[in-house]
């Protein structure tokens, strides 16, 4: 493919969010994501539970995470599209990651870089 810098955009979100994140990415142009099952807990810690009368903490909140890899030139919009679809206001919204991704490859044809997006 052409060579152009690639980033891969992380995003945990709230499970509930995941269609309204997916439309938004499709949206802008962004072909695939991959979507794993997640827990975790930011700022937030968690938070107390009471189960048969006695109090616990439940550290890990379940949450999806969204990964997808775009050419350089759509992530100011994906950024932007997983923020508006992901947001409720509440806290644990979530967070997006960015980071650089060296090269890529789709198996199928051998394809490299942004190409293989």
């Amino acid at each position: 493919g052409r060579v152009e810098g690639m980033k891969k955009i992380e995003a945990i979100i709230k499970p509930f969010k995941l269609d309204d994140v997916k439309e938004a990415l499709h949206e802008v142009g962004v072909q695939g994501m991959t979507v794993v099952e997640a827990k975790g807990f930011g700022r937030q810690r968690g938070h107390t539970e009471l189960y048969r009368g006695a109090e616990y903490v439940v550290d890990f909140l379940p949450k999806l995470k969204v990964e997808a890899v775009v050419a350089d030139a759509g992530v100011q919009s994906a950024i932007e599209a997983i923020t508006k679809a992901a947001q409720t206001g509440k806290i644990g919204d979530g967070k997006i990651f960015v980071s650089d991704v060296g090269e890529a490859v789709r198996i199928r044809t051998g394809e490299t870089g942004d190409g293989a997006l």
